[in-house]
C-alpha cells in the first residue's frame, strides 16, 4: 500500500534569518550530500559560504524530484526561464569524494 503524504507542524524560529544565494557548492561521499550555499558580489573574485546543508543521498534524489516539479509548475504559471549569462555549471562547483 502507498504512503500517503501527510502534512507536520514547521516551527520557524524568529531568530532564523533568510539568507541569499546566487552560487552554490556541491559536496558528496558515499553517506551524504552537502550543499555550502555561497553569495558571490559581482565584479569581486570571491563569495562568502551563507548556509551549509547536508542531506543523505535519498534526500538529495528527492529534492531533485521536487525541483523539477516545482520548476516546471512554477513555469506553466509564469513563463518558461530562459538561460541567459552564466550557464549553469559555471554557478556551481562539484567536490567529489570529499572527507
Amino acid at each position: 500500500m502507498a504512503q500517503q503524504p501527510h502534512e507536520i507542524a514547521v516551527n520557524v524560529p524568529q531568530t532564523l534569518d533568510p539568507v541569499y544565494s546566487n552560487m552554490i557548492q556541491i559536496a558528496y561521499k558515499d553517506d551524504e550530500f552537502t550543499f555550502i550555499f555561497l553569495h558571490q558580489i559581482p565584479g569581486i573574485n570571491q563569495a562568502k559560504a551563507k548556509a551549509i546543508v547536508s542531506i543523505t543521498p535519498r534526500h538529495a534524489k528527492n529534492l531533485l524530484a521536487v525541483l523539477t516539479k516545482t520548476m516546471a509548475d512554477y513555469e506553466g504559471k509564469f513563463g518558461k526561464i530562459e538561460q541567459t549569462g552564466a550557464q549553469p555549471a559555471e554557478n556551481v562547483t562539484t567536490i567529489r569524494g570529499y572527507s
